[in-house]
């Protein structure tokens, strides 16, 4: 138990010196495809973490519940379940990452879990971008739950 809670202090401080990096530009004047392109980078390296920090297995084995994690689907799901708990600037950096211009095609998702999973990531970017790394935290924390709660239930079907 203290061991994790050590990792995630060592997780919040390397996000916070890496955001603290970026230039002056007002994380609201990026666009959604950028916010989503830091985001989804952030994301990726929040699950990564938690999976080396939660699981003790192969890289192979660590890469399927990555993939769990990262795509579309997941996100867009994740993103359902999260929406009353997101304040009104959350919900419109959202609605913009899911209404940003398309420039390539889901390769592995439907069209609308695409463009969820844009505006999940385009918050996840949004949230880094602006050093709310609390809130990024909170929200990753919750994003975990949803996501082991929704494969709990898959494994009793």
């Amino acid at each position: 138990m203290e061991e994790n809670k050590l990792n995630k202090t060592t997780d919040e401080e390397l996000l916070r010196n890496l955001s603290s990096t970026s230039d002056s530009k007002k994380f609201f004047m990026y666009s959604p495809a950028q916010l989503a392109y830091a985001g989804d980078a952030v994301y990726e390296l929040l699950v990564r973490s938690y999976i080396i920090h939660n699981h003790d297995i192969n890289v192979n084995k660590m890469h399927k519940i990555s993939v769990n994690f990262v795509k579309a689907s997941s996100q867009a799901y994740v993103i359902s379940k999260l929406e009353d708990e997101l304040t009104e600037e959350e919900k419109r950096i959202v609605k913009r990452g899911r209404n940003a211009k398309i420039t390539s095609s889901p390769k592995n998702a439907e069209l609308m879990e695409y463009r969820y999973a844009t505006g999940f990531e385009a918050l996840f970017g949004y949230l880094y971008l602006s050093n709310d790394i609390n809130r990024l935290m909170i929200l990753f924390n919750k994003t975990v739950n949803i996501i082991n709660e929704k494969d709990e239930k898959n494994e009793d079907n």
